[in-house]
């Protein structure tokens, strides 16, 4: 079986407190875009992962859909090997949460394929196991989150009719240093009431707390955001801890939009 984990982006997000856990507390949305990877799972005789594609740095024993079979595992010792193959599209690292979309998908592929008839809201809890940012690819629509990430209300937020243009700098952004630079703090309007706005407004209150410090760091991410308003984006900004930049446009960009940008483009269809 073959499924298509998506990527996601975050409009608007807040560092509001620091938990005891070590974690941070944060409000943001996450909406689904259309940038995926291809991964593939079959029966085997032993427990098998390898991919193509863009890089994959470390062991692949930490990959998120490798953790995600051992962990339904524990759970379903019937589980049968697999093997697993990943053909890698969306670029690691980014704030697009590839790697996370691949854990979640990578669970409901089990589920589905060996019948084991987990319900969405466990399989909601075995992908928080994985990750802050692996439950919403398990509903995988416009939600508001908070907590770490892992407390999800859907919300009606259509930009079917919009095009959106990713543009990935190559900048591996640290994520501890990243929120390193942020002092927490409570949000001055809720994200929710900013989206149900006019897309133009969102400039004017819609924010992503790293951004500052991380284009203080990486001058080239303002530079980015800026071409994208110049190229007709109604909204732009940069997504999670960075470093991908995403302008969400009324019209579809032509292609030659990405000749102006000296680093990897996608424009969704």
């Amino acid at each position: 079986m073959v499924i298509f984990p998506n990527c996601k982006i975050n409009l608007g997000l807040h560092i509001t407190g620091k938990r005891p856990d070590g974690f941070h507390e944060l409000e943001t949305v996450f909406y689904p875009v259309p940038l995926k990877d291809i991964f593939e799972l079959v029966t085997a005789a032993e427990l098998q992962f390898d991919s193509t594609g863009l890089s994959i740095p470390g062991n692949p024993e930490n990959n998120l859909c490798i953790k995600a079979y051992h962990l339904l595992k524990q759970d379903f010792p019937h589980l049968p090997p697999v093997h697993m193959h990943l053909h890698k599209m969306i670029p690691m690292g980014a704030g697009l949460g590839g790697g996370s979309a691949d854990g979640a998908f990578a669970l409901q592929l089990l589920n589905e394929k060996y019948k084991l008839n987990i319900p969405t809201q466990q399989l909601i809890e075995y992908a928080a196991n994985l990750g802050s940012d692996c439950p919403f690819f398990i509903i995988n629509k416009a939600c508001y989150a908070t907590g770490r990430g892992e407390i999800l209300k859907p919300i009606q937020l259509d930009l079917l009719n919009y095009y959106f243009v990713l543009v990935n700098p190559g900048i591996h952004v640290n994520t501890k240093w990243a929120f390193e630079q942020i002092i927490p703090g409570p949000s001055k309007q809720n994200i929710v009431s900013i989206l149900e706005q006019p897309i133009e407004e969102w400039r004017k209150y819609l924010f992503n707390d790293f951004e500052a410090p991380i284009t203080k760091a990486h001058p080239i991410i303002g530079v980015i955001k800026d071409q994208l308003y110049q190229l007709g984006a109604s909204y732009a900004a940069m997504s999670g801890s960075g470093s991908t930049l995403f302008g969400i446009f009324k019209t579809k960009p032509s292609d030659k939009i990405k000749s102006a940008f000296d680093c990897s483009v996608f424009i969704s269809s």
